[in-house]
């Protein structure tokens, strides 16, 4: 039972991923209702077989505050999938402030990047276009949706219908 299912709300926007024993437990409260299952998976007891479930939605709406995704290292790495941003490198990776803040630039998601440690001394106090580097592609604020459809991609295609409507690049 080493798979995860995507809790979504009731207005399908998604909540949390949970175990598959929490998502049974929600399930037999009647506080879910199960939207997909994983193919070929079965959860069995001595006397029942149950599907194993992928997608639950709750059935009542929660009003959950929207926190947002933390702005952190390990979340700007994923983010710019482990590549420096500028020539594309996966080796000595750092954070770039693409103004920087000596010249005004913030700390937030639309403005920091990851490069590589050669880039990063390279575009040094400027910014990308007074050194003539460009960018591969432009920093954004990620959502929840985002990283949930990273992780879908890899362990979870179940999961895809109910994040693309929800997932901006």
């Amino acid at each position: 039972m080493d798979k995860r299912v995507l809790v979504l709300n009731l207005d399908h926007s998604p909540v949390a991923v949970v175990t598959v024993q929490k998502a049974l437990v929600l399930t037999f409260m009647d506080k879910v209702s199960c939207l997909s299952f994983y193919e070929k998976l079965t959860i069995r007891t001595v006397d029942k077989s149950f599907r194993y479930p992928a997608v639950i939605r709750l059935n009542n709406y929660k009003n959950i505050p929207y926190k947002g995704v933390l702005l952190n290292r390990a979340n700007l790495f994923k983010r710019d999938k482990n590549q420096c941003q500028y020539c594309g490198s996966s080796k000595h990776l750092t954070i770039d402030h693409v103004i920087p803040r000596s010249k005004g630039g913030k700390t937030n998601w639309n403005n920091l990047i990851t490069a590589c440690h050669r880039c990063n001394v390279v575009k040094g106090d400027k910014t990308p276009e007074q050194v003539g580097m460009r960018l591969n592609s432009e920093p954004f604020r990620p959502t929840l949706g985002f990283f949930l459809a990273g992780y879908a991609e890899l362990h979870a295609e179940e999961w895809m219908p109910f994040l693309e409507a929800r997932t901006v690049y």
